[in-house]
């Protein structure tokens, strides 16, 4: 099965990190997004990854929408050269228009907010609030003790084995959007009652 996709949200830090790699493929990313028409949605900051994965879309002439909180503005840290830019009250009201203005979600390395976003997009996909797929961008390893802590929660009987598969991992940014275009978000039903 392929899917259309038509835009990614792409969740990931608000700082550079320590290796030149992850500005790279950030950049990379954005670059490729716009390349193959597929659009950007994104924190809508202009500092760090998020800054950088804006920065290769645009370059590239790609669709670029930001989604940022009134506070987060009111500190300048939001970019305004955006095809969109929705300025919201809340962190909850970002996320949710975030996950209605994409087709999928991928993260790149980021901190706790990265993480929180993610893991509020599996778990919707979880619970087939929506049936968009996601996914790691493993830039240098860095998700490598992630993905080995999914494989143990799956092992001790916390993740589902349907449920594992609903975050895989690439590095390479091809790889990346080819397995999100090729992914299925099952219907799990009444998974939740099942031993």
């Amino acid at each position: 099965m392929t899917r259309t996709i038509e835009r990614i949200a792409v969740y990931c830090g608000s700082s550079n990190g320590v290796h030149p790699r992850y500005r790279l493929a950030a950049n990379q990313l954005g670059q490729a997004l716009a390349r193959r028409g597929i659009g950007l949605v994104y924190g809508g900051g202009d500092v760090g990854l998020m800054g950088e994965a804006a920065r290769g879309a645009l370059s590239a002439g790609g669709e670029v929408i930001g989604v940022i909180t009134e506070q987060l503005m009111s500190l300048e840290l939001g970019r305004l050269d955006l095809s969109e830019l929705h300025i919201v009250r809340t962190m909850h009201e970002r996320k949710l228009l975030m996950t209605e203005l994409s087709s999928a979600f991928v993260a790149l390395p980021g901190g706790y907010g990265t993480l929180d976003e993610l893991f509020e997009a599996v778990t919707w996909s979880q619970l087939n609030v929506h049936r968009k797929p996601c996914a790691l961008f493993n830039v240098h390893g860095y998700f490598d003790r992630l993905i080995a802590f999914l494989d143990h929660a799956a092992a001790e009987g916390f993740v589902r084995g349907p449920h594992r598969a609903l975050l895989p991992a690439f590095d390479t940014v091809p790889g990346l959007i080819d397995g999100l275009e090729q992914a299925e978000v099952p219907e799990f039903g009444d998974w939740v009652v099942q031993p």
